[in-house]
């Protein structure tokens, strides 16, 4: 019989879907606890991605084994997600799978070597045992009539789809929470169903004012720096001189202290949008995970556009793939003439796997000198302290020269991280001295996007809050280190006004 031919895969299939969510992390409320909802949209999806391999292959058991398999990986894509960066898997991350592929060395080593091959095992052997020992159902009835079944098993699967969503389970945009109470499958489809909404922008940012008739327009640097911020916070036998430069900046600075930041251990765009934007995260919704997906791409008012409306020339320099978050998309969106990705670093020896923040500051120091009478914006984004940094080993010389004291063992993460860190302290400094050493009037803003991931360290130190470091500081007139602390959406608007831009 046809349909009791489906009856054991999709019965035993719903039934394993469920068995795999104790193993999430954070782990959902069982499903008898859950809203029916929540339970009937995990149903629907499981039911809508087996029909499709069913559909497909012609292979009940063998689609079961596939969705499974498919569901078992995202479960394991979760789990890493959470260990580095305590936030689990939403349908945002969906689209850095294609990444991955693009960009495996940012990506894959967090999954794992064990997680990568319990994925490719677990594939291999729904496709071995599908193929191998299970003949197509469509052999043993009339292909129409094949599917016929299909579609009406989809169809039903579809309707229960439409009967979940209406219900508009609430979500508070809190990854962590939303997973726990309804599930995995249900909080996916209720982030996708969020993202397909309209979402009103809030009102423009405060009008810009021009300086007085006769008073030049200063330069701007703005660097979002890479995982950093004052790691001797964490350790107290880091040398002071890793961050020598930054020191002296922040005690001649106009402001400094520490910034909440929008990402904790990855996710730049949602820091970078912040600052750029002046937006925070509740006032994004679902669009807080990932803005460069939709919403920015509509154009949203941010400090590049109008410092463009006042005569500024508007650059943004990142030296990697100009596709990667879709920058090459948004960024005339969001007010910038001119984006320098990679390409512009051909030539350039990497400092580790990325090009350096040496050779950065290199170019940007370079715009600054070919600056003419149009005052110039430049916004960077650096890129030498991306991780996984457990892929790079400590040299002989560096405990020596980064510590005071050596660090616990198991540490070694934490070397490398200030090998680079005292990199980003020479960028800072070469940023000043260029900036000195112009008649023009300057001004640079400093911060990090978020701490870096670390766990090992982490378990031998302590977790670091979250918060960054930045500071703004302009030539010529040293200020007296004030401390304000900030939220990164501020941050433009303090700059901005420090520099007499704002109304």
């Amino acid at each position: 019989m046809p349909w009791s031919a489906l009856a054991w895969p999709v019965g035993l299939g719903l039934l394993l879907s469920f068995a795999l969510e104790p193993a999430v992390q954070p782990r959902p409320l069982p499903c008898w606890r859950r809203p029916a909802a929540a339970s009937a949209l995990h149903v629907a999806l499981w039911l809508l991605l087996f029909c499709f391999e069913l559909a497909v292959f012609h292979r009940p058991w063998f689609a079961m084994a596939i969705v499974l398999a498919f569901q078992l990986f995202v479960v394991l894509v979760n789990n890493a997600k959470f260990h580095s960066l305590r936030e689990p898997f939403i349908y945002q991350d969906f689209e850095y799978f294609l990444d991955a592929l693009k960009h495996p060395r940012l990506y894959l080593p967090f999954l794992g070597k064990a997680r990568a091959a319990l994925a490719v095992a677990g594939f291999g052997a729904a496709f071995y045992g599908g193929l191998h020992f299970e003949p197509a159902l469509s052999a043993s009835m009339p292909l129409a009539a094949f599917f016929g079944m299909v579609a009406a098993l989809a169809l039903g699967a579809g309707a229960l789809l439409w009967w979940g969503s209406r219900q508009h389970l609430p979500v508070g945009f809190v990854p962590q929470e939303d997973l726990r109470q309804l599930g995995l499958l249900a909080s996916l489809w209720r982030y996708a169903q969020e993202e397909r909404r309209h979402h009103p922008l809030p009102a423009a940012q405060a009008d810009m004012a021009a300086p007085a008739e006769g008073t030049p327009l200063p330069n701007l640097v703005v660097v979002q720096s890479e995982s950093f911020f004052d790691a001797r916070r964490l350790y107290a036998g880091i040398r002071p001189e890793v961050l020598q430069t930054f020191d002296a900046l922040q005690a001649s600075a106009v402001c400094q202290s520490q910034v909440e930041v929008a990402a904790w251990g990855a996710n730049t765009v949602r820091t970078e949008f912040a600052f750029l934007s002046g937006l925070s995260a509740a006032a994004l919704g679902v669009h807080r995970f990932n803005p460069y997906r939709k919403l920015a791409r509509q154009g949203v008012p941010t400090i590049a556009g109008q410092l463009r409306q006042l005569g500024y020339r508007t650059v943004c320099v990142h030296p990697y793939h100009a596709s990667f978050y879709t920058r090459h998309l948004v960024y005339p969106q969001l007010g910038f003439d001119e984006f320098i990705d990679i390409e512009s670093f051909r030539d350039v020896e990497k400092t580790g796997p990325y090009i350096g923040d040496v050779a950065l500051a290199e170019k940007v120091c370079a715009l600054l000198r070919q600056a003419s009478s149009q005052p110039l914006f430049v916004f960077v984004i650096t890129m030498e302290n991306h991780g996984p940094l457990h892929l790079e080993k400590p040299q002989a010389q560096d405990v020596e020269q980064l510590y005071a004291q050596a660090p616990p063992a198991g540490c070694g993460d934490l070397t490398i991280y200030l090998r680079h860190l005292r990199n980003a302290d020479r960028m800072a400094a070469m940023l000043r001295d260029q900036l000195q050493s112009m008649a023009t009037p300057g001004w640079l803003c400093w911060y990090g996007d978020h701490v870096p991931i670390l766990p090992q360290v982490y378990k031998a130190m302590q977790e670091p809050d979250g918060k960054t470091d930045y500071f703004v500081w302009r030539n010529g007139v040293p200020g007296a280190g004030e401390k304000v602390e900030l939220r990164v959406e501020e941050l433009g608007d303090v700059v901005l006004a420090a520099m007499g831009l704002r109304r």
